[in-house]
């Protein structure tokens, strides 16, 4: 008969930080989803240009760490919603500057808006410190400080 294995899963970090991520995300996933129709790496893009205006797509995946790849295909689907344009750079042709149309601004305000509620009902669970802290160590454990 094995032996019992007494490692702690789920007092593994990683797994603790990978199930509070997809636990914490569920109700905001649902939000972008169902309003528009988004995955991920959509509102993800969308929300990027929406904090910081125009950008490339090798900036954004710089920022995000989202790979190339999977920035390529949300860029293509928001374009196609006409969430976003796409004008290719005078100077690398290979590159191209993306921006918010007047309905990408108007759904990354509104997803926005769910984003902070949402944020400040995470948020009430714990104290102001604990929060402090919480995104301390989570920054630091992404690298982002």
């Amino acid at each position: 008969m094995p032996q019992k294995d007494t490692y702690g899963l789920l007092d593994f970090l990683p797994y603790l930080l990978n199930q509070a991520a997809e636990e914490s995300s569920l109700a905001f996933q649902e939000v972008y989803k169902g309003r528009y129709g988004m995955l991920r790496t959509e509102w993800r893009v969308l929300f990027h240009l929406g904090m910081y205006g125009q950008m490339t797509a090798k900036e954004i995946g710089e920022r995000s760490r989202m790979h190339k790849t999977k920035i390529s295909r949300a860029v293509q689907r928001l374009s196609e919603r006409r969430f976003l344009t796409r004008t290719r750079d005078d100077k690398d042709r290979r590159s191209e500057h993306l921006d918010l149309t007047s309905a990408g601004l108007a759904a990354y305000r509104d997803l926005r808006k769910v984003a902070e509620d949402y944020d400040a009902k995470l948020e009430s669970q714990f104290t102001r410190g604990e929060v402090a802290m919480l995104r301390v160590m989570l920054r630091r454990l992404a690298g982002m400080g």
